[in-house]
């Protein structure tokens, strides 16, 4: 490339023989004037031959799980907004399941487990109760 410091005239010589003319300068669109993730853009030419700013849409994350971190299977990956219930419909936001598009299904699977477990546990603890009663009388 070319050197960062050149004195005027030879510098201006350069410029002008290594792009033959002047590049267009561009401007942002919309009011937010800073060089940030939510401002990104990226550079167009129109069919008039215009160079023009054309702001790009921050890139979408996969819906995870809560509860274990993995990927929701089954859903699309988009920005918050896009989810919304205006803009996208249920069927796009939920799988049909039990806290299908909420939990994964180990998550779900888990849980059902337990819940029995702990309803087994309940039975044995009664049947116990009985058999120390019966065997006492």
């Amino acid at each position: 490339g070319r050197p960062r410091y050149l004195p005027p005239l030879l510098g201006c010589l350069l410029g002008n023989l290594t792009s033959g003319i002047m590049a267009q300068r561009l401007t942002y669109r919309r009011r937010h004037s800073y060089h940030t993730k939510s401002n990104a853009v990226r550079i167009v030419k129109t069919p008039g031959g215009k160079l023009v700013y054309q702001y790009k849409k921050k890139q979408a994350g996969h819906a995870t799980c809560p509860l274990t971190g993995a990927r929701l299977n089954g859903l699309p990956a988009l920005r918050p907004t896009e989810l919304s219930q205006k803009r996208s419909s249920k069927k796009n936001r939920n799988v049909n399941r039990i806290y299908g598009g909420h939990l994964s299904h180990q998550a779900v699977r888990e849980r059902i487990v337990r819940a029995f477990l702990i309803e087994e546990q309940k039975i044995v603890k009664k049947v116990q109760k009985l058999q120390q009663k019966s065997a006492s009388a």
